[in-house]
């Protein structure tokens, strides 16, 4: 049951990751603009906004790496990076209208939380 935890609390950490690379970097590449449905002109008239964003889910992908290495505090390091991911991809569905959203940042880490606080 802990591989599991430690594999969900990975496979988030590297969708943050992957997050990151795409906002900081292909925001106005090809593979971007497909990924977000944008129009090469919104795209370099936000690509600021978007690496500033980027830049947050490198934060959340860090501090997710932080939970599955540290010893004394794991726990509450894990509980607090993935509530903010829950939120943040709970925000992010209700506010782009994307069921999809949903389902690909926020669902794992709810399962990963539930693990983590099923397993203290």
């Amino acid at each position: 049951m802990k591989f599991l935890q430690a594999f969900l609390i990975a496979l988030v950490a590297f969708e943050h990751i992957y997050f990151m690379i795409l906002e900081m970097f292909y925001w106005t590449k090809p593979k971007g603009l497909k990924t977000f449905g944008l129009t090469k002109e919104y795209a370099e008239n936000s690509k600021t906004l978007a690496a500033n964003q980027g830049l947050y889910n490198g934060f959340l992908a860090a501090g997710l790496i932080w939970a599955l290495v540290d010893k004394n505090y794991s726990n509450q390091i894990a509980i607090f990076f993935l509530s903010c991911v829950v939120i943040a991809g709970m925000y992010g569905a209700y506010s782009t209208k994307k069921a999809k959203l949903f389902y690909i940042q926020a669902f794992p880490a709810i399962i990963a939380l539930l693990l983590v606080l099923l397993l203290k």
